[in-house]
């Protein structure tokens, strides 16, 4: 392995706020892994809606949904300056005290969610993240848990291992969460961005029939993952177009969108259907008629990251080829905030990728199993 330098390359957020709040830094002390710890030099890292909502402060709390927050609301554990950046993929450079020196070398995807409880104790109710409650990959290295660092060697390129972590552990909690089953139709909203083309794809793995709720020229791209059928978000009237779209009754909606549409998607679900949440992009704050969720029988689930047991099924799902990455495009790391522009402009289907500005000739490279 090349010597690990003592100072690094990494975007800190420096505060809540605009794009400005980014700052791309060439001093950055490069971490020194800890007990149980590796030291992963960074070939590629995924955004995420949160990164985005963390920056702005835009969660709100219980009582002012307008307030600036960060995630966890009220007992958070982010400190300034913060590496943001959940989705780490790259190569174990150093280990720390207790873990095996064999590590070093290995192709590692990162399960970003830091769990607060034992081994096979799988409840989120007091978790954090990378990225968030410690720095994460938006540098040229991050020191993790070794636990978190699951080595991967399927023949698939580094910035395309990056779309799994996040937006498919996200996908999949949601999904256990609603108890979605083979034969059962979902309803996709926000189709198109990481965690709802994951969800997409998670579904069929289940044998459940996606539908996908997208805006206009993006229904061929999901339809090539997975979803069964496409209806378009801005229908005059939603609760009609699913139905006519839709070969049969709804029995999950996984809604990543919520907003004006969130009491249509209840009126879309069959009379005990399960609604799951895990975003919230057209508006957190929504109308609801209990009468629509009491006189229907229905469940609501909020759901957020996923548990160990969901990550490594993911694991096997990118391992047995079960799932494929749907990478949009990539960015350097210097131009983080460009890439965050673009990211807010929704164009995409899929992920964008951040790759460290040093290993920016890897990007597209085809993996090699050492």
């Amino acid at each position: 392995m090349a010597e690990i330098p003592a100072v690094m390359k990494a975007v800190q957020l420096v505060g809540h706020g605009g794009l400005d709040r980014l700052e791309y830094r060439d001093d950055v002390p490069t971490p020194v892994p800890a007990a149980g710890e590796v030291l992963i030099d960074v070939h590629a890292c995924g955004m995420n809606n949160t990164d985005v909502w963390v920056r702005e402060g835009a969660y709100g709390t219980e009582t002012d949904p307008g307030s600036v927050s960060t995630w966890r609301r009220g007992r958070s554990t982010l400190t300034f300056p913060r590496i943001q950046g959940a989705d780490t993929v790259g190569v174990i450079a150093a280990v720390g005290p207790g873990v095996p020196a064999d590590r070093v070398g290995e192709r590692v995807m990162v399960d970003f969610s830091i769990y607060h409880r034992p081994e096979g104790d799988d409840s989120l109710a007091d978790i954090d993240y990378i990225g968030h409650g410690r720095d994460g990959g938006y540098a040229e290295y991050v020191a993790v848990p070794a636990e978190n660092a699951y080595e991967i060697t399927a023949a698939i390129a580094d910035a395309e291992l990056a779309t799994f972590c996040c937006a498919y552990l996200t996908a999949e909690q949601m999904l256990d969460r609603a108890r979605l089953g083979a034969g059962e139709r979902v309803l996709v909203t926000g189709a198109s961005g990481g965690v709802g083309s994951a969800v997409v794809q998670l579904a069929r793995v289940r044998g459940a029939i996606p539908y996908a709720v997208t805006s206009a020229g993006k229904e061929d791209a999901l339809r090539a993952v997975g979803a069964q059928d496409v209806v378009l978000r801005d229908a005059p009237d939603l609760v009609a177009e699913v139905g006519r779209v839709v070969d049969g009754p709804v029995d999950v909606v996984a809604d990543l969108v919520a907003g004006p549409m969130f009491n249509d998607l209840l009126r879309i679900l069959r009379p005990e259907g399960r609604y799951t949440t895990a975003g919230a992009i057209g508006g957190p704050v929504v109308q609801l008629d209990l009468r629509t969720m009491y006189l229907k029988q229905l469940e609501l689930h909020g759901s957020s990251q996923g548990t160990r047991t969901a990550f490594r099924r993911l694991v096997r799902y990118v391992s047995e080829g079960a799932v494929r990455p749907l990478l949009d495009r990539t960015f350097r790391l210097s131009d983080l905030r460009e890439a965050q522009r673009a990211f807010l402009a929704k164009a995409y289907v899929g992920k964008l990728v951040v790759v460290p500005d040093r290993h920016w000739d890897l990007v597209g490279a085809p993996y090699a199993q050492p």
